[in-house]
């Protein structure tokens, strides 16, 4: 394991590692812990009470961050007809059908997501083992296989505006972006709490005794901030 270098050990003598801070303590001591030469991503950890092994303890689903992620969406539209028109003027980035699934297969991946309608999954299934392994291809569960060429607007607007996917990891992690540390403090706790309560609404039926067992808030540089999870639940719940 490699050490910690004296900046890094600097910022974690501010952080009290046997306390659980309220939102608004983490989110305030987050700033000024955070002080990299770059704008860092603030990021969220959750230590899930489930069993990854198992298919019905699995989480996995979205959140639509009220102020966005700070990152700029290429989003990339498999569509054909009506479909493709309409993406188009909605705005997304790439809309096609076989001369994307071509380009693809050429090793063309410059985009962060895909959506598609049920109607053209026939072909884009070809792509399962190039998209699959980076999390790239449209299905229901991340909400990127959408059910009408008419829902398409609105979530390629979700998808541009802010809307994440999350999943956990083999050790029953979840390690989610929220947002970047020159965002205001209200925006990164707006955006913190409306993660949480995706997450906890995304509580898996296989799942048993203490669903969430730790939140930490932290950014790309910094140390990590332990919440303190039942009063986070409950604020994200009635925010």
């Amino acid at each position: 394991m490699p050490k910690h270098g004296k900046r890094y050990r600097a910022l974690a003598q501010q952080v009290d590692r046997t306390k659980l801070y309220t939102i608004d303590e983490a989110v305030s001591l987050l700033k000024k812990v955070a002080n990299a030469k770059f704008d860092e991503t603030v990021e969220v950890h959750f230590r899930l009470g489930i069993d990854p092994r198992h298919a019905d303890q699995q989480v996995r689903s979205t959140a639509v961050l009220p102020h966005g992620s700070g990152k700029v969406v290429r989003v990339l539209v498999f569509a054909e007809g009506e479909a493709a028109r309409i993406a188009r003027e909605a705005g997304a980035d790439y809309v096609g059908s076989d001369d994307l699934i071509a380009q693809i297969q050429g090793g063309w991946l410059e985009f962060d997501v895909a959506l598609a309608t049920p109607d053209i999954m026939r072909k884009v299934s070809g792509l399962g083992r190039i998209l699959g392994r980076r999390g790239l291809m449209p299905n229901p569960k991340s909400g990127t296989l959408v059910p009408r060429a008419e829902d398409l607007p609105r979530v390629i607007q979700e998808v541009k505006g802010g809307r994440v996917e999350f999943r956990n990891d083999r050790t029953g992690l979840l390690h989610v972006g929220v947002g970047r540390v020159s965002f205001s403090e209200q925006q990164i706790k707006e955006n913190v709490l409306a993660l949480v309560d995706a997450v906890q609404r995304a509580k898996p039926s296989g799942a048993k005794g203490v669903y969430t067992k730790s939140i930490t808030l932290t950014s790309t540089m910094a140390p990590g901030i332990r919440l303190d999870v039942q009063p986070t639940i409950a604020a994200a719940a009635t925010s």
